[in-house]
């Protein structure tokens, strides 16, 4: 066992769902919405001479949103700063941030203890590339101003994390609630939200030196990223050599962090209020009250959990598939408000079909779920006749597989495929009778004590009747006739 300790916060930024960007109008667009690159700017956005900023109003609103979500402290005065560095995906030369007044501070998620949660334009994009058509040498940059001045939130935690799977589960804990508030998308793959982790490794109760690894874009990548900062910086240490303080990117194809720049410290950036962009005082605004602000909270992740747990008593696995799909949970929730009268059984068998045999058919056609043509009163029925006996566990799926492909009711699609469950004892007893007369030997094995041929049995009889034999009953009458 490890006798270092390691410590991590991290740093998310996620942009914002708003009708425009941070400080100009032009169209808020995700990257693969617009159509060619440089084409959703302006001379606000580009940062010309002589052009004025204007804050988006319900950009505030939404970090305002957050921040009553978990309990965290609503600043009253706020301002905006401007964060001085010189890159290419910088129009300005600067960013506009908050830097000593953020409109946020506070406030736990996922028992992770927040520094605080402040609001951003975004930068634009770099791609690097190589290409001789181009004469421009073997390697050239370009820049996309499409994403500059999106609106884009900052979360930092306190650094209280300990390990990888602590990050890891709380990043995906703030993506569910960013999706639930409907603030943002926070599709890390299309880049609308990245993490940014600070690592820091020693052997004592104070903290290491901090090394932070940038924009990564996918759960898997973010854990995996502070494994390997956890064993270079242990590495080090144990030949007595210092860990720096600096920046690293991730490589996703070598699974290692590489050196980017030594880190920069906050009087680097030159911070000063931007002189082009009033001071806000939240209070004066009605619609930013936190009485306002509660009307727009909805049910959150992990109180839905509790409530789901508490009311159905489904299990644990089903419930997370319900709270991180939320389509799937809507039409999980459809369902049982038609099947109050069956009961929590019936709710159970209902979250049995969906969690596996639904998803598993939208799973064959697809990434994103869909319901195929199953409706949610056709679901119901189906349950309400699996509940009462009227269909086979096997009958069920099929039936259900025909209703994803081509819709239709399911007590129609029994009759037509011939797939309803055959419980009257009479014509049951006379086919396991004949089959016990074909088969002498293996009655023979039964009364010396095998009990494992029961299964031949009851196999020769669902092959006969197509599986929509009930067992149950099958079973009964079975054990009456060879006695």
């Amino acid at each position: 066992m490890s006798d270092y300790k390691l410590t991590i916060g991290l740093e998310v930024h996620a942009e914002l769902k708003t009708e425009s960007k941070m400080f100009c109008g032009c169209a808020n667009l995700p990257a693969s919405d617009t159509a060619l690159p440089n084409a959703n700017i302006c001379p606000i956005c580009m940062g010309h001479p002589g052009t004025l900023p204007v804050i988006n109003k319900e950009a505030v609103r939404k970090i305002l949103l957050i921040g009553t979500a978990i309990g965290a402290n609503i600043a009253d005065f706020t301002e905006f700063d401007r964060k001085n560095y010189f890159y290419p995906d910088i129009p300005k030369g600067y960013q506009i941030t908050q830097y000593k007044y953020p409109l946020v501070s506070g406030g736990a998620i996922d028992g992770v203890a927040l520094t605080r949660i402040h609001l951003e334009e975004d930068t634009a994009r770099s791609a690097h590339e190589s290409s001789p058509k181009l004469h421009l040498g073997e390697e050239y940059s370009l820049v996309d101003f499409n994403r500059a001045g999106v609106p884009l939130m900052e979360l930092v935690t306190e650094p209280v994390m300990h390990t990888a799977e602590e990050a890891v589960h709380f990043a995906k804990e703030l993506q569910l609630l960013l999706q639930y508030l409907g603030v943002s998308d926070a599709n890390m793959e299309k880049g609308e939200m990245r993490v940014e982790a600070n690592v820091s490794v020693s052997k004592t109760d104070t903290f290491g030196t901090k090394v932070e690894v940038k924009n990564i874009n996918s759960f898997r990548a973010v854990g995996k990223a502070i494994e390997f900062e956890f064993k270079r910086q242990t590495s080090l240490l144990d030949k007595e050599e210092k860990v720096v303080q600096e920046t690293r990117g991730w490589d996703e194809n070598k699974e290692i962090t590489f050196s980017q720049r030594l880190k920069e410290s906050a009087h680097d950036y030159r911070y000063f209020p931007d002189p082009d962009l009033p001071k806000l005082a939240v209070s004066e605004l009605k619609e930013f009250s936190p009485q306002e602000l509660k009307k727009s909270i909805v049910e959150l992740p992990w109180e839905k959990r509790v409530r789901y747990l508490k009311n159905f008593g489904i299990k644990s696995e089903d419930v997370e598939v319900y709270v991180t799909q939320k389509g799937v949970g809507e039409f999980f929730e459809e369902v049982v408000s038609k099947l109050t009268a069956l009961g929590s059984p019936a709710s159970k068998l209902a979250s049995n079909y969906i969690a596996s045999d639904l998803i598993g058919l939208s799973k064959a056609v697809g990434a994103d779920f869909t319901l195929g043509k199953v409706t949610s009163d056709s679901f119901a029925k189906l349950m309400e006749m699996l509940s009462k006996g009227e269909l086979s566990s096997r009958g069920a799926k099929d039936i259900l597989k025909v209703m994803f492909e081509n819709g239709g009711e399911p007590d129609n699609i029994s009759k037509e495929k011939g797939l309803s469950q055959k419980s009257n004892p009479e014509e049951l007893r006379a086919m396991l009778q004949k089959i016990i007369e074909n088969n002498p030997n293996v009655v023979l094995e039964y009364r010396k004590g095998k009990e494992s041929v029961l299964q031949f049995f009851v196999g020769q009889v669902m092959k006969e009747t197509k599986g929509s034999a009930n067992p149950e009953v099958l079973k009964q009458l079975l054990l009456e006739l060879l006695k």
